[in-house]
């Protein structure tokens, strides 16, 4: 009988996508094509690993485990006990306080960006961009142009208490962001 193999970095970071997956398996985001959840986790994490070119598996498997317990049943705790503290400690960094109002959990980004740890400024960047991208493109349906404008300025504020971390993502973001806004204002 063959012994049992060690996990391998792949293998792990397939492991968190799988869970992901399974968590968000019945959610869609807000935009109007209502794609599939799981999508924006997984752009956040292969956006950090193309674009910044970051190969840390617990910073690859936090990127794809970001939203899951602002957005699941899954306690921070279960993160740590399936996946690790480190894992958890930067899903940590990057999950809202849900008992804040939306604008208050907004001012926290902003005031929090700077003290986050390098993996979790990552993660919080390459969130961003995804966003802006997506609020650009494939905006939530009732989102007027004047809240999805007043998104993005507000994005390139935690974007810039972030900065630092990866030219590379602060580039994508710039581009992205110019696109956005372009999009925006043909819009209205």
């Amino acid at each position: 009988m063959e012994a049992p193999r060690r996990p391998t970095p792949l293998s792990e970071f397939i492991r968190a996508v799988h869970f992901a997956a399974d968590q968000h398996r019945d959610q869609r985001r807000k935009g109007v094509d209502a794609s599939p959840y799981i999508n924006h986790p997984i752009a956040v994490a292969e956006l950090i690993a193309s674009v910044a070119g970051v190969d840390d598996v617990t910073v690859l498997q936090a990127a794809v485990l970001h939203d899951i317990v602002e957005d699941t049943e899954v306690s921070l705790e279960e993160v740590e006990s399936r996946f690790g503290s480190a894992v958890a400690r930067l899903v940590g960094e990057v999950t809202d306080d849900q008992s804040l109002s939306g604008e208050a959990r907004k001012e926290a980004q902003v005031l929090c960006a700077r003290d986050l740890s390098r993996g979790a400024k990552l993660i919080r960047l390459s969130d961003k961009i995804c966003n802006v991208f997506d609020v650009a493109l494939n905006p939530p349906a009732r989102w007027s142009v004047g809240r999805r404008r007043d998104y993005v300025e507000w994005t390139s504020k935690v974007v810039e208490v972030c900065g630092g971390v990866s030219p590379a993502l602060e580039a994508r973001f710039d581009q992205v962001r110019a696109m956005a806004l372009e999009a925006i204002d043909r819009a209205s």
